[in-house]
């Protein structure tokens, strides 16, 4: 069966933008060992270390780009749209441009091409990340914006990410059932894995290998992760199954650990001692501060703890994956430890810890 996958998807053409970043980066090398005739659409500037020894065709090129799009989409069977600004400092409009603008080009770009198959990235966060015993499902209401304390006259830049994201999403349901694209919306939980510096993993490690004796953490609250390559494989599948209409899918781990068993296996393979936890009262005030100092001297500079960044660490966030299970027949094939191990060893190996 899996043979006969590598002869009928080497016959597609595929196109994946932001495949030089963090999730991209897996997606493509996954797709190119499947034999799948992959193009890459990245910014001139993207570091293409990760990707730059496989078998693709690089278009340079940016989502805000509607004219670039359309050109670099032409003769393409299936678009996997990666790319998107995914952090939590900056400017609002950056984020609206690049998350939703970015996204409508990309599908009217596919409707000029007459390209019917599409795969974009959503994000758990559209349905929420506060602290909550729920697991939500591709069912729950959209609840992107978290409420701060002052959130109403201080805004926290975490939600332009989240709000934009959901947004996208939103809009490219909207357009895709009005124009008759298939579309599948992958929806990951919080992803580690080679090459991630962004989602937090890689900082955590760099903290505690200073052998720091306190940090921040508890004991009580799940955190839904999902490494790289099970992430990728997802979209393979997806890929494959081309489901009909629209189809949201959230990709996580079965199991869902707390987040201080998967520090804890992280400093296992560092062969350091776990920090012990302190409690959220101590960071927050010290995140708010911080915070509030950046915004208003206007420093480009993401402070060190923000009132985002405490909460990620005390808030209990699960999800369903029971769907992605139905519809692609996804479960994660990495256990923790093995994927732990694999991150760490590359980032030995890369000499960046």
């Amino acid at each position: 069966m899996f043979e006969q996958q590598h002869i009928e998807t080497k016959k597609q053409k595929v196109i994946i933008t932001g495949a030089a970043g963090f999730i991209g980066g897996h997606v493509t090398d996954y797709f190119c060992k499947r034999y799948v005739d992959v193009s890459c659409f990245v910014r001139s500037s993207s570091d293409l270390s990760f990707i730059e020894k496989l078998p693709i065709n690089i278009i340079n090129g940016s989502v805000k780009d509607y004219a670039a799009l359309e050109n670099a989409f032409k003769n393409m069977d299936c678009v996997i749209h990666i790319a998107g600004l995914v952090k939590d400092w900056g400017k609002y409009e950056d984020f609206y441009e690049t998350n939703v603008v970015g996204t409508l080009n990309v599908l009217k770009a596919c409707k000029a091409n007459g390209i019917q198959n599409v795969i974009i990235t959503g994000s758990i966060s559209s349905y929420g990340e506060e602290n909550s015993i729920e697991i939500k499902s591709e069912e729950h209401p959209y609840n992107s914006h978290y409420k701060y304390f002052l959130d109403s006259v201080f805004p926290c830049k975490m939600n332009y990410y989240r709000d934009t994201k959901a947004q996208a999403t939103k809009e490219a349901i909207t357009f895709a059932e009005k124009n008759d694209i298939n579309l599948t919306i992958i929806e990951p939980v919080w992803v580690y894995g080679e090459n991630e510096f962004s989602s937090g993993f890689y900082e955590y490690i760099k903290s505690v290998k200073g052998k720091t004796p306190f940090f921040l953490g508890s004991s009580k609250n799940k955190f839904h992760i999902v490494y790289a390559k099970d992430l990728a494989r997802a979209y393979f599948l997806a890929f494959v199954q081309k489901l009909k209409g629209t189809n949201r899918l959230i990709i996580g781990n079965q199991e869902i650990d707390y987040m201080d068993k998967v520090y804890s296996v992280f400093c296992e393979e560092l062969d350091i001692k776990k920090p012990k936890n302190l409690p959220k009262a101590i960071f927050y005030p010290i995140g708010f501060l911080m915070e509030l100092f950046n915004t208003v001297f206007s420093l480009k500079k993401v402070p060190l703890l923000t009132r985002g960044r405490v909460n990620m660490f005390y808030d209990n966030i699960e999800y369903s994956t029971v769907k992605a299970e139905k519809l692609l027949s996804f479960t994660n094939e990495f256990g923790l430890k093995e994927g732990v191990k694999n991150t760490v060893n590359w980032y030995k190996e890369n000499n960046l810890i």
